[in-house]
């Protein structure tokens, strides 16, 4: 199952070539003369989107043969991977200089009040396979439109739910982001809406807190996606990259994603920006292209 597939579904109920050179995890390292300077945010790659029917570590190698030095899983990538499958797929990601940059795929959401206990439950079994693989931070979502419910009732649900969730992330050193998805991929999803999603990132105003802004659901649902940058970067804690129609590379649809790698570079945004499309040709190249493009576009703000 797919991150996507995940969050239908929820709302209803790593050897590269040797020349490969390892980057720091906590930015994009100065490239050499005469190439794009460092730009303040970094990049990453959603696993579930490419390279599917290779082994783990062997997906991990395209990754890093594209340029990339952080990847974010589903957690159904390691649900079932023994204590040898940790230490093989770590040992191969620190020999590459990749890091788990966050991971996603907790069975409940945050919308339901009745299904808050179980979201917080498994927010906690989630931690200790996040700690085998080093990873800091992990996506939750919302959950479907409870029949009956308010959508003000949702909405403080989700408020309270991450609130909660806030005490177990400082506890355990991690972050919690809160995910839009849009109608057309899940008709029945609650939080559509960044502007929503952001107004309940304000109210839980908790550090360890932060929003995921999906660029493609976005401009599926509301548009407008600069703006809503400029108003809420502090809130931001991560932004996942594909174009409309098609969820394919920035450039093949509607959103000018020049504007906006320029718009978070002014604006200092310093976390990730992860690419979460499908390739139309080649994944590899796709891939460098678009980590390339982001670099150099961002350079620019």
């Amino acid at each position: 199952m797919n991150r996507r597939q995940f969050g239908r579904t929820l709302a209803g109920t790593a050897l590269a070539a040797p020349t490969l050179a390892a980057l720091p995890v906590h930015a994009e390292s100065a490239p050499p003369e005469g190439e794009t300077p460092r730009v303040p945010f970094k990049i990453s790659v959603m696993l579930w989107t490419v390279f599917e029917k290779l082994p783990f570590e062997e997906r991990l190698e395209k990754v890093a043969e594209a340029g990339y030095h952080a990847v974010e899983l589903v957690g159904s990538e390691y649900k079932n991977w023994s204590e040898e499958d940790f230490r093989r797929a770590n040992r191969r990601r620190r020999e590459l200089g990749i890091t788990f940059d966050v991971t996603a795929g907790l069975a409940h959401g945050v919308g339901d009040p009745k299904a808050q206990e179980a979201f917080l439950s498994d927010l906690r079994q989630a931690i200790p396979a996040m700690d085998k693989i080093e990873c800091g931070a992990i996506i939750v979502m919302s959950g479907n439109v409870v029949p009956g419910l308010s959508r003000a009732a949702q909405h403080q649900s989700c408020i309270e739910g991450l609130k909660r969730a806030a005490e177990i992330a400082e506890e355990k050193d991690i972050t919690i982001l809160l995910e839009n998805i849009d109608l057309e991929e899940n008709p029945r999803y609650y939080l559509w809406s960044v502007a929503e999603g952001f107004e309940i990132i304000t109210r839980v105003n908790h550090p360890r807190v932060r929003f995921l802004d999906d660029f493609f659901h976005e401009q599926i649902s509301e548009g407008n996606l600069i703006e809503k940058l400029e108003k809420n970067i502090d809130k931001l804690g991560l932004v996942h990259v594909a174009d409309v129609p098609g969820r394919h590379e920035p450039g093949t649809g509607e959103i000018n994603f020049a504007n906006i790698y320029k718009k978070l570079a002014m604006l200092k945004y310093d976390r990730y920006v992860a690419m979460e499309f499908i390739p139309t040709g080649d994944p590899v190249e796709s891939l460098r292209q678009a980590r390339q493009e982001a670099l150099r576009l961002g350079a620019r703000g």
